[in-house]
């Protein structure tokens, strides 16, 4: 095995910060939870609240009205979907192009992947099948969360940060050249697709099996709202009860974790770069599930203890 498998680029620098940064608020959270009454009256505390909360776990914190200004609505997560798929869904043509029909992409994308990558690539390198798979699966994953956002999903009057909606319009754009830096990476190496071929079904079989999960939970949380008919009847929050529900108060953020290890799985399942994208989605998830449980906990005294915040029987 070579060592050039584990050569570090830019993008790995890039998301091992941020899975650093989304531990470190988790930490630091979990820290001033402790002790509340030493931290609440601090401008740095609120501040800090109001960056790593949205929607329901916003309405939690006491803010200044200029604090407020820089609110979006909760509602507009369907934008980072709505970007999702046509960015990843323009890469995929791409890939396309360039393993059927022998086109090289841009060269303004190949100097962008180099850049990121640190890895000089070879003109008209073709994309391994692997990386053909994890785009399509991630446009798959796209589209779906859209859908849900537009035509499932029940949205109360939450907000989000300014600076979380930007954050999130980027993490779509920037996951899709992930993507294919983590094909660029595995350019020229001796590959037997043979042997990847468990991993490959492994992964599409944890997918589907993940998806379904996200998508019934999603599910179960807009009929909390709705009456038989479909039509919305409150905006109030509620327990969650049923599926997964009953283990954990989040299970579509484990889902969402789950749905990203099969993506590492689908590439093959040595990418550094994909796993380090894993890490940052187990931190990132793991401080809005914890967010998410210690609210229906402070909120419902008859929540039930055995629950979990986002996975079950661990976190």
């Amino acid at each position: 095995m070579s060592m050039s498998r584990f050569s570090v680029g830019f993008i790995d620098v890039l998301w091992g910060f941020l899975a650093f940064c989304f531990l470190a608020a988790f930490c630091a959270h979990k820290i001033f939870a402790q002790k509340p009454n030493r931290y609440t009256t601090s401008g740095v505390y609120v501040l800090f609240q109001d960056l790593i909360r949205y929607g329901k776990t916003k309405q939690s914190i006491k803010r200044e009205k200029w604090l407020r200004v820089f609110d979006v609505p909760k509602r507009w997560f369907w934008h980072f979907y709505a970007v999702s798929v046509c960015w990843n869904g323009f890469l995929l043509v791409l890939t396309l192009n360039s393993l059927f029909y022998n086109q090289s992409y841009p060269s303004w994308l190949t100097a962008v992947l180099d850049r990121l990558t640190g890895v000089p690539s070879s003109h008209g390198q073709v994309p391994q099948p692997s990386a053909l798979l994890v785009q399509t699966l991630l446009c798959i994953h796209s589209l779906r969360r859209l859908l849900e956002c537009l035509f499932v999903s029940v949205f109360s009057g939450g907000a989000m940060h300014l600076v979380q909606y930007l954050f999130g319009l980027c993490y779509y754009v920037v996951l899709g050249l992930t993507a294919l830096c983590s094909d660029c990476a595995e350019q020229g190496r001796d590959a037997q697709l043979a042997e990847l071929n468990f991993l490959h079904l492994t992964g599409l079989v944890l997918f589907l099996g993940a998806s379904k999960l996200q998508h019934q939970s999603i599910a179960l949380l807009a009929r909390l709202r709705t009456g038989r008919s479909g039509s919305i009847e409150t905006l109030d929050h509620k327990v969650p009860k049923g599926g997964w529900f009953e283990l954990v108060s989040c299970p579509h953020y484990f889902a969402e974790l789950l749905i990203y290890v099969s993506l590492s799985l689908v590439g093959g399942g040595v990418s550094l770069t994909m796993w380090l994208v894993v890490l940052y989605v187990l931190f990132n998830q793991a401080l809005a599930g914890q967010l998410c449980h210690e609210l229906y906990i402070s909120k419902y005294d008859s929540y039930p203890k055995h629950r979990r915040a986002f996975i079950p029987y661990l976190l």
